[in-house]
């Protein structure tokens, strides 16, 4: 298992640092490889600027911007995000990740003809998971469309695989929260995590 994780948030000390470690942790015991990318800690410039639009469909040259990041993107066959949803949706950083590194002949194929819509480019991502902390309440995110959400669990996940396999954890009320939600929340998340990649592989015990 190949497995990249998006990182976005601006505290160091904060309770999505927190569920980061707890998701990197459940991928150590599972064996996997690991590539994390902190978003805020290694300055990511959010912004498409007028250059790399221009050159968005000119492949594979606009790849060079973020070559880096397409490269770790084609490397793994697990992709996580792990963020605080904001006014119902992603943070702005991690919007532009996606502007930027999403892109044509990287995430997806364009149309080939008239009336045609985009194609999958990320058929080797087979395992997707979200893992986010929300201000508002379950009901409340739920009512405005939870566009956050939508975005990766359905707009990104129509790029993987088929049948690629997906998680979700949230923690609601986040402004609110108490010791005793958040350590249940982090409970939850080893639960979705178990789901996304499967249990750990069994020890073998040593000789009596």
């Amino acid at each position: 298992m190949r497995a990249l994780v998006i990182y976005c948030h601006p505290d160091p000390e904060s309770f999505t640092a927190a569920v980061r470690d707890r998701v990197l942790a459940r991928l150590v015991d599972a064996g996997a490889e690991v590539r994390m990318h902190d978003l805020y800690a290694t300055g990511f410039a959010p912004v498409l600027s007028p250059a790399e639009w221009k050159g968005y469909l000119e492949t594979p040259a606009n790849r060079v911007p973020v070559a880096g990041e397409t490269e770790d993107l084609a490397w793994c066959d697990t992709l996580i995000f792990v963020y605080p949803t904001w006014w119902y949706g992603l943070p702005a950083m991690l919007k532009g990740w996606l502007d930027r590194v999403l892109l044509p002949e990287v995430a997806f194929l364009m149309p080939q003809a008239e009336g045609e819509t985009i194609r999958p480019g990320l058929t080797h991502v087979a395992r997707l998971g979200v893992f986010t902390t929300c201000g508002a309440s379950r009901w409340l995110t739920f009512l405005v469309g939870a566009p956050g959400k939508r975005t990766i669990l359905r707009g990104v996940r129509f790029l993987c695989a088929r049948g690629c396999r997906t998680a979700f954890a949230a923690h609601y009320l986040m402004d609110s929260s108490t010791p005793e939600s958040r350590a249940a929340h982090l409970a939850r998340v080893d639960r979705a995590m178990a789901r996304l990649i499967g249990p750990p592989p069994a020890r073998n015990k040593e000789p009596a």
